[in-house]
């Protein structure tokens, strides 16, 4: 069961401003599900990087190359603080062609990665920060105790 998170919406209007937009948050907390539910409403071809995929991390063996042939697509990419090199790049790809939702780079909420992006993409980047499962996003048959066991986060089936 996939359920919709509140930030679903104020991360696709981010898009329509930001070059970036970051989704940061502990593992395991929903990125790449809201990610994927974000995908298909973004107004422009997208293309999914997942840097746990070797398949997908050999694609940036040569990222200046790769993310040129696609500027013209949102480029999603998961896992980011898997190649941290890429900071600097995306600044400069963005500064040579700034239009908004270029990029949707989602990871883990390490003080490395915050300032690692911050730095390079300063000005070009709004972050969300996704949480747990709040209460109110859960249907209405988990209580507050299952709730409270799971920490808020989407093992649904450990509620039931």
């Amino acid at each position: 069961m996939i359920l919709k998170r509140n930030l679903e919406n104020e991360i696709l209007q981010l898009l329509e401003y930001f070059p970036v937009v970051g989704i940061i948050g502990p593992r395991q907390v929903g990125k790449t599900t809201l990610a994927k539910q974000i995908v298909p409403k973004i107004p422009m071809d997208t293309l999914y990087l997942d840097l746990e995929l070797y398949s997908d991390y050999i694609k940036l063996d040569e990222p200046e190359l790769f993310l040129k042939q696609h500027e013209d697509k949102c480029i999603v990419i998961d896992e980011i603080q898997r190649l941290p090199s890429l900071f600097p790049l995306l600044r400069a790809l963005i500064d040579r062609k700034r239009k908004p939702g270029r990029f949707l780079i989602l990871g883990s909420a390490s003080p490395e990665l915050i300032r690692d992006s911050s730095e390079s993409l300063a000005g070009r980047i709004a972050y969300k920060e996704l949480k747990p499962f709040s209460f109110t996003e859960l249907p209405g048959y988990i209580s507050m105790e299952q709730h409270w066991i799971n920490g808020g986060f989407p093992r649904f089936d450990s509620y039931i």
